[in-house]
Parts: C-alpha cells; structure tokens; sequence
C-alpha cells in the first residue's frame, strides 16, 4: 500500500508539535523541581502532622492564586505553575492540531480534535457549568 506524502507544512507542523511537547515538559520539569528544592530548603526539616488531613490551599486552585502565590514568595507556586505548565502543554497541542487540521481542510481531523479539545477542557473545568 503506498504512502501517502507529506507536505513540508505537515513536516514542519509535526516538528513543531514535537518542539512545543519538549519544551514544555522540560520547562514544566525544571519549574516543578526549582520549586521543589526551594520548598525543601525553607520547610525540609519540618515535621509533618499526619493526624489531621489538610487539602490544598485555595490559592492554589487557579492560576491567578497560583501567580499571587510566586510574586508573594511562596515557594509551593512555583511547583504548582509547573504543574499547571505540564497539563497545560498537551492541550495547547490538541489547539494548534486543530488549527492545523482546519488549514488542511480536514474536516473528519477537526472533528474529532474538536471532541477531544471539548473533553479535556470539560475535564479540566471539573465537570461544573
């Protein structure tokens, strides 16, 4: 069965989806682990209290909290931007795929990549509209 071949924007495209998934698990990464020897560095010889069971803060639950959190200092910001950087990253991709699949006028590709782009921000909202 011949293959069919690809156009240089398609080669280009994948190169660049391949790019934006590297740097931002790398960025992501880094961020998480920065944050993380800081965070150790000012509480690592705490001990913790595991009889009672505390959930995350509320500011950490948005990114506006989040960016209150690292301009006030709070070390746990960063590692929760990194987070947020490393869920954000495959969703930015399934965007540009789409942008890329309605430039091709592949419209069985946009779709679908719209019902996934649909789901994974149903699933990031948690479901409440």
């Amino acid at each position: 069965m011949a293959q069919k071949r690809r156009t240089k924007f398609e080669q280009r495209f994948e190169q660049f989806i391949v790019n934006l998934l590297r740097v931002g698990v790398i960025l992501a990464t880094t961020l998480v682990l920065v944050g993380g020897i800081l965070y150790l560095i000012r509480h690592g010889t705490e001990v913790p209290n595991y009889q009672f069971f505390r959930g995350e803060p509320a500011e950490f639950r948005t990114p506006a909290g989040v960016k209150t959190s690292i301009l006030s200092g709070r070390n746990r910001g960063i590692i929760q931007l990194g987070l947020l950087l490393l869920i954000a990253t495959p969703v930015v991709r399934v965007v540009f795929s789409l942008l890329a699949f309605m430039r091709l006028k592949d419209y069985t590709y946009v779709i679908v990549t719209l019902i996934v782009l649909v789901g994974l921000i149903y699933s990031l909202i948690g479901g409440n509209f």
